[in-house]
């Protein structure tokens, strides 16, 4: 069996198909790198989710197997065969999981039953803080195990604004119990040091090399490579619009790729091209079937970038825009200019306009920190003091 031509079969499936690994792996309810994998033959389907992918790209499992098309479908005793395995399959590791399921909720309650016993009569000391760190880390790491047998994990972390509440939360709880069992402001002080330290280090990364265009754009990555290497950009939503390659029948007049990542990634992208007649048809065709979505009004945008006309926009409430444009009017034009401003948390941390020309941005565009789409969106609540958190939460603490 040769897996490679398993996996370029089964990515030929699915662009057929015209679908994304992200939207392929919620299909199946697995994570993109699994479909990652599937497709670089680094790993295949689990058994019992071979027959489900048979029937949704209309082919064979032994086609799949082979990692070609047949003349011949499978027949029903095939079927059946590969049915009682996938449930068989499926069985069993449901049993595995259910165990492992019983051992993390006996280990929650076994952690929460130790911290309410150390809570009870606390006195602050390296030692008993230690203790409580370790009891407290347990218990999440316990939860997050149950998260995982029973299939939510996924699910919480594919969801962008679920991520930002954990995030938030964590930084919150780390930030509380710092100055409960402490009870000092060092470690917050050593805490914001930390964030100034790393925002020197952390600069915005500039590229004009045309050349390095697939190093950034339509990447293919799997999630240790994206790990490794975070910088580069994978497929997704921010370059749908985008060209897949840059080919003979165009020339890149303009292109800088700026990426700056303090916490979260952020990128300013644009780049010019000329197309020759009929790849200019094509590439307008292409772009004008992506269609454009409803952009007016978040960040403070009243429309299209002064003369100029969108073709083909992706805008998003929370990350910004990434859309492509002719100039307006010009007869007989060639040219499209390529644009993405993508950012986290309502603002963006680079200047954009010394990172792309005026003229290409949306009329009335603002993403800078404290702006008013920023304030409408995220309630900030009033910071809470040390000591009426304490009384209110802990009034018999002495």
């Amino acid at each position: 069996m040769d897996q490679k031509k398993t996996g370029q079969f089964l990515r030929s499936l699915r662009n057929e198909k015209k679908m994304t690994q992200e939207q392929l792996a919620q299909e199946f309810n697995v994570s993109s790198r699994s479909v990652s994998r599937w497709e670089t033959g680094s790993n295949l389907p689990d058994i019992s989710l071979l027959v489900e992918i048979a029937d949704f790209y209309e082919v064979d499992v032994r086609e799949i197997i082979d990692g070609e098309r047949k003349s011949e479908m499978m027949n029903d005793e095939t079927r059946e065969v590969a049915d009682k395995m996938a449930a068989y399959a499926g069985n069993e590791k449901s049993k595995t999981l259910k165990s492992v399921q019983i051992i993390a909720i006996i280990g929650e309650i076994t952690s929460i039953i130790a911290i309410v016993l150390m809570t009870i009569d606390y006195e602050p000391g390296l030692k008993n803080t230690l203790t409580m760190i370790a009891a407290i880390t347990t218990l999440i790491l316990m939860s997050v195990l149950t998260l995982y047998v029973t299939g939510r994990l996924e699910k919480v972390t594919k969801s962008k604004k679920a991520m930002k509440a954990v995030k938030i939360s964590a930084i919150v709880l780390l930030v509380l119990s710092i100055l409960y069992f402490l009870r000092t402001f060092i470690f917050v002080i050593i805490f914001f040091g930390i964030l100034f330290i790393d925002s020197l280090f952390n600069k915005p990364e500039t590229d004009t090399d045309i050349a390095h265009y697939n190093d950034y754009v339509h990447i293919e990555q799997t999630e240790e490579e994206r790990y490794k290497n975070p910088n580069p950009t994978t497929n997704g939503e921010m370059f749908d619009i985008w060209p897949d390659h840059i080919t003979s029948d165009m020339s890149v007049t303009e292109y800088q790729y700026t990426y700056y990542n303090p916490w979260d990634p952020q990128y300013v992208i644009y780049m010019t091209a000329e197309y020759e007649p009929n790849a200019y048809e094509e590439e307008i065709q292409r772009l004008t079937a992506l269609g454009s979505e409803e952009y007016q009004g978040i960040y403070s945008v009243t429309g299209e970038p002064e003369g100029y006309d969108i073709i083909s926009m992706n805008s998003d409430d929370y990350h910004g825009f990434t859309y492509a444009m002719i100039p307006e009017g010009a007869s007989d034009n060639t040219q499209i200019i390529y644009v993405s401003i993508w950012f986290h948390n309502y603002f963006l941390d680079l200047n954009v306009h010394e990172y792309i020309p005026d003229e290409y941005l949306l009329t009335g565009f603002n993403a800078e920190m404290d702006n008013p789409y920023q304030k409408e969106n995220v309630q900030v609540p009033e910071p809470l003091d040390p000591d009426t958190y304490n009384d209110l939460m802990f009034p018999d603490f002495k």
